[in-house]
């Protein structure tokens, strides 16, 4: 079986509430914007894979898939080790392609990615319900519909500001109590010394962790920070590949991690820093860049497989207004059914795709 042909198209779908609009210390956003990858074999089968170009400048959908078809066009598409050993590709491009080549691996053979990867876990995976930045009112009237939709985890952004964070915090707690499991990202928005002062007021409030307040490096100033509170640490931004796992392991600096496929290059990769966090006894969490079908799937492969990810995992999935699918994944009382379909269990719909493509 060789890579007969691959498609890259960029698409972009309206959020819905309570999802949109979706406000960080960043930016505001009411769209979700990814790259849905399609592979192609001489033996007839598609992969379907997608990696996120959300707030990129310059992304071309076109350059992208020539990137991709004049190097892979050709290749064995179930060598995904010769793949992660060779391929040149830019990291985003090069996770797309990695996880529509897993799908073409579990199709060939007839066996979900989860079976390829060692076996399933657990059956069902669950997800955290997330929430842009939000005022005391609304963050309470959020978490209560989450309540009411089946999730038992929440996650928001925060960063703007400390008192802002604090608020909607308590706007969560006043409203649900400890009905959800509470973690917020100020995505790197302070330094150290606030970040500090922050983790000491968020103390009464239960967090489950306080995700990356502060930037990704030096590991010394997450060391640090872990040593001035006891609200537990996470690491999102500072997680690009496995050696980045060991230097934080090593460093202690950090209680949780949140890998992302986008970010360290594809399912692999996310199995590998799950084997490793798995040995050393810490906990992962699946991290979502605002993600469609495909990928979405490929977390819940990778969290049904490995044990470290025992927590709920990052989704705004819930939030999108349709999907580039034949058939959308099911969120269930804040848990995702592991698919015993061949590969990753989806297929791409195109007329879906041409709706939402961007031309670029």
């Amino acid at each position: 079986m060789q890579v007969s042909n691959v498609h890259v198209t960029v698409i972009d779908v309206p959020q819905i509430e309570p999802i949109s609009p979706y406000r960080s210390h960043v930016r505001t956003s009411s769209t979700t914007r990814s790259a849905i990858v399609q592979v192609e074999t001489d033996d007839g089968l598609s992969g379907w894979g997608e990696h996120n170009v959300n707030f990129l400048e310059g992304i071309s959908g076109q350059q992208m898939q020539q990137l991709a078809r004049d190097w892979l066009i050709g290749k064995d598409p179930q060598n995904i080790t010769a793949f992660h050993r060779d391929c040149p590709l830019e990291t985003r491009l090069k996770s797309g392609i990695e996880l529509a080549l897993w799908d073409l691996c579990g199709k060939s053979l007839g066996l979900p990615v989860a079976v390829l990867l060692g076996g399933v876990v657990r059956e069902h995976v669950e997800v955290a319900a997330c929430m842009g930045i939000q005022s005391y009112a609304r963050a309470g009237e959020i978490a209560a519909y989450y309540v009411e939709q089946g999730f038992g985890s929440l996650k928001t952004k925060a960063g703007t500001d400390m008192d802002e964070d604090i608020e909607m915090v308590r706007g969560v707690r006043d409203a649900v109590g400890d009905k959800l499991k509470l973690r917020i990202d100020p995505n790197r928005a302070y330094s150290p010394r606030e970040a500090a002062e922050l983790a000491k007021r968020l103390e009464p409030y239960n967090l489950e962790y306080l995700e990356q307040p502060i930037p990704a490096e030096p590991l010394s100033d997450a060391t640090w920070l872990r040593s001035q509170t006891t609200v537990p640490i996470a690491l999102n931004e500072s997680v690009t590949d496995p050696g980045s796992v060991l230097r934080i392991l090593q460093a202690d600096a950090a209680e949780f991690l949140l890998p992302d496929t986008h970010i360290a290059g594809g399912i692999l990769p996310c199995v590998t820093i799950g084997r490793i966090c798995e040995a050393a006894g810490i906990t992962c969490i699946m991290h979502c860049g605002h993600d469609f079908g495909p990928k979405t799937a490929a977390m819940v492969h990778v969290a049904a497989a490995c044990q470290a990810y025992s927590l709920a995992n990052d989704t705004t999935y819930f939030g999108l207004e349709d999907d580039i699918l034949t058939e959308r994944i099911q969120i269930r009382n804040g848990k995702i059914a592991v698919s015993n379909k061949p590969g990753l269990g989806i297929e791409g719909d195109p007329e879906r795709i041409a709706k939402y493509k961007v031309a670029c």
